[in-house]
Protein backbone atom coordinates (compact mmCIF):
# COMPACT_ATOMS: atom_id res chain seq x y z
CA UNK A 1 0.00 0.00 0.00
CA UNK A 2 1.32 3.72 -0.65
CA UNK A 3 1.49 6.00 1.29
CA UNK A 4 -1.32 7.93 3.23
CA UNK A 5 -0.64 11.69 3.12
CA UNK A 6 -2.10 14.55 5.21
CA UNK A 7 -4.02 17.83 3.71
CA UNK A 8 -2.17 20.22 6.20
CA UNK A 9 1.37 18.41 5.87
CA UNK A 10 1.39 16.80 2.63
CA UNK A 11 4.41 14.79 3.48
CA UNK A 12 3.57 13.69 7.57
CA UNK A 13 4.21 10.35 8.41
CA UNK A 14 6.20 9.71 5.22
CA UNK A 15 9.71 9.37 6.27
CA UNK A 16 12.73 10.83 4.17
CA UNK A 17 10.24 11.98 1.98
CA UNK A 18 12.39 13.60 -0.49
CA UNK A 19 13.66 10.18 -1.67
CA UNK A 20 9.86 9.06 -2.60
CA UNK A 21 9.28 12.41 -4.49
CA UNK A 22 12.44 12.22 -6.69
CA UNK A 23 10.84 8.98 -8.10
CA UNK A 24 8.11 8.83 -11.01
CA UNK A 25 4.95 8.98 -8.38
CA UNK A 26 1.29 10.26 -9.42
CA UNK A 27 -0.44 11.39 -6.25
CA UNK A 28 -4.48 12.60 -6.45
CA UNK A 29 -6.61 13.07 -3.23
CA UNK A 30 -10.27 13.47 -3.60
CA UNK A 31 -12.59 14.69 -1.12
CA UNK A 32 -15.80 11.94 0.19
CA UNK A 33 -19.28 12.79 -0.90
CA UNK A 34 -20.52 14.76 1.75
CA UNK A 35 -22.82 11.81 3.30
CA UNK A 36 -19.64 9.55 3.98
CA UNK A 37 -17.04 13.27 5.37
CA UNK A 38 -17.95 12.75 8.84
CA UNK A 39 -16.33 8.43 8.31
CA UNK A 40 -14.02 9.21 5.34
CA UNK A 41 -10.83 11.64 5.56
CA UNK A 42 -10.48 11.27 1.60
CA UNK A 43 -9.98 8.93 -0.99
CA UNK A 44 -6.22 8.88 -2.53
CA UNK A 45 -5.03 7.51 -5.81
CA UNK A 46 -1.26 6.33 -6.59
CA UNK A 47 0.19 5.69 -9.90
CA UNK A 48 3.74 4.98 -10.16
CA UNK A 49 6.33 3.71 -13.02
CA UNK A 50 9.97 3.09 -11.74
CA UNK A 51 12.64 1.56 -13.43
CA UNK A 52 13.72 0.29 -10.37
CA UNK A 53 12.28 -1.06 -6.76
CA UNK A 54 11.89 1.55 -4.49
CA UNK A 55 11.25 1.04 -0.73
CA UNK A 56 9.76 3.47 1.32
CA UNK A 57 9.15 3.69 4.92
CA UNK A 58 6.28 5.27 6.42
CA UNK A 59 4.92 6.15 10.14
CA UNK A 60 1.62 5.82 9.86
CA UNK A 61 -2.05 7.40 11.22
CA UNK A 62 -4.13 6.55 13.68
CA UNK A 63 -6.49 5.60 10.92
CA UNK A 64 -7.49 2.52 8.48
CA UNK A 65 -6.65 2.38 5.02
CA UNK A 66 -9.06 0.56 2.59
CA UNK A 67 -6.48 0.02 -0.44
CA UNK A 68 -8.08 -1.36 -4.24
CA UNK A 69 -4.78 -2.51 -6.18
CA UNK A 70 -3.89 -5.37 -8.09
CA UNK A 71 -2.81 -7.93 -6.64
CA UNK A 72 -4.15 -8.18 -3.55
CA UNK A 73 -7.01 -5.77 -2.33
CA UNK A 74 -7.23 -5.52 1.53
CA UNK A 75 -8.19 -3.24 4.53
CA UNK A 76 -4.94 -1.74 5.94
CA UNK A 77 -5.36 -1.43 9.96
CA UNK A 78 -3.65 1.34 12.34
CA UNK A 79 0.11 0.19 11.93
CA UNK A 80 1.61 0.85 15.65
CA UNK A 81 5.38 0.12 13.77
CA UNK A 82 7.22 1.73 11.49
CA UNK A 83 6.43 0.31 7.64
CA UNK A 84 8.40 0.18 4.54
CA UNK A 85 6.36 -0.40 1.53
CA UNK A 86 7.76 -1.39 -1.84
CA UNK A 87 7.07 -0.29 -5.20
CA UNK A 88 7.97 -2.05 -8.62
CA UNK A 89 7.58 -1.28 -11.86
CA UNK A 90 4.33 0.59 -12.85
CA UNK A 91 0.72 0.35 -10.78
CA UNK A 92 -2.29 2.16 -9.35
CA UNK A 93 -3.86 2.26 -6.09
CA UNK A 94 -7.30 3.46 -5.33
CA UNK A 95 -8.01 4.07 -1.76
CA UNK A 96 -9.87 5.27 1.02
CA UNK A 97 -8.40 6.54 4.22
CA UNK A 98 -10.78 6.71 6.78
CA UNK A 99 -10.55 9.29 9.97
CA UNK A 100 -9.72 7.62 13.25
CA UNK A 101 -12.58 5.36 14.72
CA UNK A 102 -14.27 6.06 10.97
CA UNK A 103 -14.22 2.30 9.84
CA UNK A 104 -15.87 1.02 13.18
CA UNK A 105 -19.73 0.68 11.45
CA UNK A 106 -17.67 -1.10 8.54
CA UNK A 107 -15.70 -3.29 10.69
CA UNK A 108 -17.22 -6.80 11.60
CA UNK A 109 -14.53 -7.67 13.98
CA UNK A 110 -13.32 -5.39 16.89
CA UNK A 111 -11.10 -2.33 15.95
CA UNK A 112 -8.20 -4.13 17.88
CA UNK A 113 -7.61 -7.08 15.53
CA UNK A 114 -7.33 -4.59 12.92
CA UNK A 115 -4.23 -3.19 14.20
CA UNK A 116 -0.80 -4.17 12.59
CA UNK A 117 -3.18 -6.36 10.40
CA UNK A 118 -3.63 -6.27 6.76
CA UNK A 119 -7.15 -8.56 6.16
CA UNK A 120 -8.10 -9.09 2.56
CA UNK A 121 -11.00 -7.20 1.13
CA UNK A 122 -13.05 -10.45 0.65
CA UNK A 123 -13.05 -11.03 4.59
CA UNK A 124 -14.49 -7.62 5.41
CA UNK A 125 -16.80 -7.46 2.76
CA UNK A 126 -17.43 -10.92 1.53
CA UNK A 127 -19.30 -11.59 -1.74
CA UNK A 128 -18.97 -8.15 -2.52
CA UNK A 129 -15.19 -7.77 -2.41
CA UNK A 130 -14.88 -9.42 -5.87
CA UNK A 131 -17.40 -7.28 -7.91
CA UNK A 132 -15.78 -4.30 -6.10
CA UNK A 133 -12.09 -4.83 -6.83
CA UNK A 134 -12.99 -5.67 -10.91
CA UNK A 135 -15.30 -2.57 -10.73
CA UNK A 136 -12.61 -0.08 -9.47
CA UNK A 137 -9.77 -1.90 -11.46
CA UNK A 138 -10.78 -2.21 -14.94
CA UNK A 139 -11.96 1.65 -14.56
CA UNK A 140 -9.92 3.93 -15.21
CA UNK A 141 -11.44 7.12 -14.48
CA UNK A 142 -10.73 7.63 -10.72
CA UNK A 143 -13.93 9.59 -9.89
CA UNK A 144 -16.11 7.02 -11.13
CA UNK A 145 -13.91 4.20 -9.35
CA UNK A 146 -14.41 6.38 -6.06
CA UNK A 147 -17.75 6.32 -7.01
CA UNK A 148 -17.86 2.75 -6.89
CA UNK A 149 -16.09 2.47 -3.44
CA UNK A 150 -18.34 5.18 -1.61
CA UNK A 151 -21.49 2.83 -2.94
CA UNK A 152 -20.29 -0.28 -1.10
CA UNK A 153 -19.51 1.82 2.11
CA UNK A 154 -23.13 2.85 2.14
CA UNK A 155 -24.22 -0.20 1.67
CA UNK A 156 -22.17 -1.83 4.06
CA UNK A 157 -22.49 1.53 7.19
CA UNK A 158 -23.80 -0.09 10.37
CA UNK A 159 -26.42 1.98 12.80
CA UNK A 160 -25.35 4.83 14.05
CA UNK A 161 -23.45 4.83 17.58
CA UNK A 162 -23.85 8.18 20.08
CA UNK A 163 -19.98 7.16 20.93
CA UNK A 164 -18.12 7.47 17.92
CA UNK A 165 -18.32 11.34 16.90
CA UNK A 166 -17.10 12.22 20.20
CA UNK A 167 -13.97 9.22 20.17
CA UNK A 168 -13.39 10.72 16.32
CA UNK A 169 -13.11 14.30 17.41
CA UNK A 170 -11.09 13.23 20.81
CA UNK A 171 -8.52 11.63 18.84
CA UNK A 172 -8.23 14.73 16.37
CA UNK A 173 -8.08 16.77 19.34
CA UNK A 174 -4.73 14.67 20.58
CA UNK A 175 -3.33 14.58 16.76
CA UNK A 176 -3.47 18.27 16.58
CA UNK A 177 -3.79 20.21 20.19
CA UNK A 178 0.09 20.47 21.19
CA UNK A 179 -1.27 21.54 24.70
CA UNK A 180 -2.33 17.66 24.99
CA UNK A 181 0.84 15.86 26.28
CA UNK A 182 -1.08 12.80 28.04
CA UNK A 183 -3.99 11.35 28.15
CA UNK A 184 -4.90 12.52 31.34
CA UNK A 185 -5.15 16.25 29.66
CA UNK A 186 -7.45 14.64 26.93
CA UNK A 187 -9.65 12.47 29.58
CA UNK A 188 -9.84 16.03 31.57
CA UNK A 189 -11.24 17.65 28.33
CA UNK A 190 -13.82 14.59 28.09
CA UNK A 191 -15.34 14.88 31.08
CA UNK A 192 -14.23 11.23 32.23
CA UNK A 193 -11.90 9.09 33.36
CA UNK A 194 -9.10 7.86 31.74
CA UNK A 195 -9.91 4.49 31.74
CA UNK A 196 -13.28 5.40 30.18
CA UNK A 197 -11.26 7.44 27.96
CA UNK A 198 -8.90 4.42 26.80
CA UNK A 199 -11.88 1.84 26.78
CA UNK A 200 -13.51 4.21 24.00
CA UNK A 201 -10.63 4.59 21.90
CA UNK A 202 -9.91 0.71 22.35
CA UNK A 203 -13.45 0.25 21.08
CA UNK A 204 -14.15 2.66 17.98
CA UNK A 205 -10.02 3.25 17.02
CA UNK A 206 -8.42 0.22 18.34
CA UNK A 207 -5.52 1.96 20.00
CA UNK A 208 -5.19 4.27 22.68
CA UNK A 209 -4.80 8.03 23.35
CA UNK A 210 -1.42 7.90 24.88
CA UNK A 211 -0.35 6.30 21.37
CA UNK A 212 -1.94 9.20 19.39
CA UNK A 213 -0.26 11.70 20.88
CA UNK A 214 3.03 10.07 20.95
CA UNK A 215 2.70 9.39 17.51
CA UNK A 216 1.56 12.64 16.16
CA UNK A 217 4.40 14.46 18.12
CA UNK A 218 7.02 12.50 16.68
CA UNK A 219 5.52 12.54 13.08
CA UNK A 220 5.81 16.56 13.88
CA UNK A 221 9.77 16.02 14.76
CA UNK A 222 10.12 13.97 11.84
CA UNK A 223 8.85 16.70 9.42
CA UNK A 224 10.59 19.28 11.13
CA UNK A 225 14.08 17.26 10.31
CA UNK A 226 13.09 16.16 6.94
CA UNK A 227 12.58 19.94 5.51
CA UNK A 228 16.39 20.51 6.21
CA UNK A 229 16.09 23.77 8.68
CA UNK A 230 17.84 23.63 11.45
CA UNK A 231 16.31 22.37 14.44
CA UNK A 232 16.18 23.43 18.35
CA UNK A 233 16.03 20.44 19.80
CA UNK A 234 15.38 21.66 23.34
CA UNK A 235 12.86 23.64 22.16
CA UNK A 236 11.25 21.34 20.15
CA UNK A 237 11.16 18.68 23.08
CA UNK A 238 9.68 21.47 25.42
CA UNK A 239 6.95 22.43 22.46
CA UNK A 240 5.94 18.58 22.10
CA UNK A 241 5.31 17.91 25.90
CA UNK A 242 8.50 16.08 26.30
CA UNK A 243 10.86 15.93 29.61
CA UNK A 244 13.66 17.18 28.03
CA UNK A 245 15.52 16.91 24.72
CA UNK A 246 17.00 13.45 25.58
CA UNK A 247 13.53 12.20 26.03
CA UNK A 248 12.30 13.41 22.97
CA UNK A 249 15.55 12.06 21.15
CA UNK A 250 14.61 8.71 22.91
CA UNK A 251 10.97 8.34 21.50
CA UNK A 252 11.83 9.80 18.23
CA UNK A 253 14.71 6.69 17.71
CA UNK A 254 12.11 3.67 18.81
CA UNK A 255 9.55 4.74 16.44
CA UNK A 256 11.59 6.11 13.42
CA UNK A 257 14.64 3.65 13.96
CA UNK A 258 17.08 6.07 13.70
CA UNK A 259 18.29 8.76 16.13
CA UNK A 260 17.16 12.59 14.85
CA UNK A 261 21.05 12.92 13.88
CA UNK A 262 21.01 10.19 11.64
CA UNK A 263 17.99 10.84 10.27
CA UNK A 264 18.41 14.49 9.05
CA UNK A 265 22.08 13.26 7.52
CA UNK A 266 19.41 10.68 5.55
CA UNK A 267 16.99 13.14 4.53
CA UNK A 268 19.98 15.75 3.67
CA UNK A 269 21.48 12.75 1.47
CA UNK A 270 18.40 12.33 -0.44
CA UNK A 271 17.64 15.91 -0.96
CA UNK A 272 20.99 16.75 -2.38
CA UNK A 273 21.76 13.30 -3.99
CA UNK A 274 18.59 11.51 -4.88
CA UNK A 275 19.06 9.52 -1.61
CA UNK A 276 20.92 6.38 -0.45
CA UNK A 277 20.15 3.22 -2.07
CA UNK A 278 17.63 0.33 -0.34
CA UNK A 279 15.31 2.03 2.20
CA UNK A 280 14.82 5.22 2.16
CA UNK A 281 14.12 6.85 5.70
Amino acid sequence: MSPSITPEDPTRGILNPAAGLQRSFELHRHAPAPDLARLVDWHWVVRWSLTAPFEQELLPHPCVNLAIEAPGSAVHGIGTRREVVRLEGTGRVVATKFKPGGFFPFAPLPMRRLVDSVVPLVEIFGGAAGPLERAVLDQPDDAVAIRAVEALLRARKGPEDAGLGEATALAVRAQEDRDIHRAEHLARIAGVSVRTLHRAFERYIGVGPKWIIRRSRVQEAAERVATGAPVAWAALAQELGYHDQAHLIREFKAQVGFTPAVYAERCAAARSKGGPPGVNG
